[in-house]
């Protein structure tokens, strides 16, 4: 299966790329602040839409005035492809999958992107245009042999790490089908429940680091703005942040990975999460759980490796229905986590019952034909 695939690297910068990176970055976050300006004035003023070539034509004479000519030393095409950036937040906001664009912030994680006349790789060693020397860059694992690479990423997050994002076409071998099934209840005291008995723990990756991020967050919050200490702290949040999210990424990509190679067809419940984040008392956790995530890989894992992930319906009764002889009971309150049925007589685990039920459900309605409700995780 051809795919575009992404292959993500932190790298060193020497000072010099440093300061050239930082200038590339101000100039492309310009770029689309200012054409974002322009364009909701347009439409606020005259009720004039104004797309890409009207935003690059716009570009191109703002780099010939004398007040705008630092943005002629970095390379163009960063600057080029913020605009590309923004005409496609426009076309998701008029196709009503996002809201209207937003003005970028210094403070928050910069990026430049740069496409195939903007770059050099030799297969070993990758430049940047203007940058001079090859990058830094720690290969933590090979690139696919002969992979092409179509478009480069370079990033800076708030916690000061750069990374480097490869994007190239890669050829992804289906994996040999088996003959394994599985059902999975998501929960929060247990990340996933699985229908064979396995339960997967939550990671907990936030709850964990959440009295040490509240400690550097007071002491934040007691620093004189603008002040070199109110720096130095602010990065120490940042950095804790990315630790937390590096933590709960690895953990989802080594669970999901896992699944999918050891199971051919996969069924889960689909929950909405904007509406259980409303409960006060669970929406942190839920957050934490970053199911959505989850699921998400499993969609992508699924499709590249030949795998069967089936979506339920979330208001079908999997805790409440026997998954021995199919009896459901009326009511089933959160603090029950075993029970017995009334019909048969069997004992139950809550968790482990619901995600065999989510698995019968699964393969019925795949081998049916019936429609499956969509994701809405």
């Amino acid at each position: 299966m051809n795919v575009k695939r992404a292959y993500r690297f932190r790298f060193y910068p020497t000072p010099e790329q440093g300061v050239i990176l930082a200038r590339t970055f101000g100039c492309a976050r310009f770029a689309y602040n200012h054409m974002l300006e322009l364009r909701t004035a347009a439409w606020l003023e005259r009720q004039e839409r104004v797309g890409y070539h009207e935003t690059s034509a716009a570009l191109t004479a703002l780099k010939k005035q004398p007040e705008f000519a630092w943005l002629n030393e970095v390379s163009s095409v960063p600057v080029q492809q913020a605009l590309r950036h923004l005409q496609t937040a426009f076309a998701n906001f008029f196709g009503k999958r996002a809201k209207y664009p937003t003005f970028k912030s210094k403070r928050d994680k910069q990026s430049a992107e740069y496409t195939s006349s903007a770059f050099t790789w030799n297969g070993s060693a990758l430049r940047l245009a203007k940058m001079g020397e090859p990058l830094a860059i720690r290969w933590s694992r090979t690139l696919p042999k002969g992979a092409k690479i179509t478009t480069v990423t370079a990033s800076k997050d708030t916690a000061g790490r750069y990374h480097i994002s490869l994007l190239c076409d890669d050829l992804i071998a289906a994996k040999p089908e088996g003959a394994s099934k599985l059902g999975i209840d998501l929960g929060l005291t247990h990340f996933a429940i699985l229908s064979n008995g396995e339960k997967i723990a939550a990671p907990n990756t936030f709850r964990r680091n959440e009295s040490k991020l509240s400690k550097l967050q007071r002491r934040l919050a007691k620093k004189q703005k603008g002040s070199a200490r109110r720096a130095k702290a602010k990065l120490k949040v940042a950095k804790l942040h990315a630790k937390i999210a590096d933590a709960r990424g690895d953990f989802l990509h080594k669970l999901s990975t896992r699944l999918i190679n050891e199971n051919q067809v996969i069924a889960i419940e689909s929950l909405a999460i904007s509406n259980m984040q409303k409960n006060r008392s669970l929406s942190k956790s839920i957050s934490d759980a970053s199911w959505s995530e989850f699921v998400r890989q499993l969609e992508y894992k699924a499709q590249w490796y030949g795998r069967t992930l089936i979506g339920i319906d979330r208001w079908y009764p999997s805790s409440k229905r026997c998954s021995d002889c199919g009896h459901t009971v009326a009511k089933m309150p959160l603090n029950v986590r075993t029970w017995v049925c009334p019909a048969c007589g069997t004992a139950h685990d809550r968790d482990i019952n619901a995600a065999r039920n989510i698995l019968a459900v699964g393969l019925a309605v795949s081998a049916h034909g019936e429609s499956v409700s969509p994701m809405s995780l």
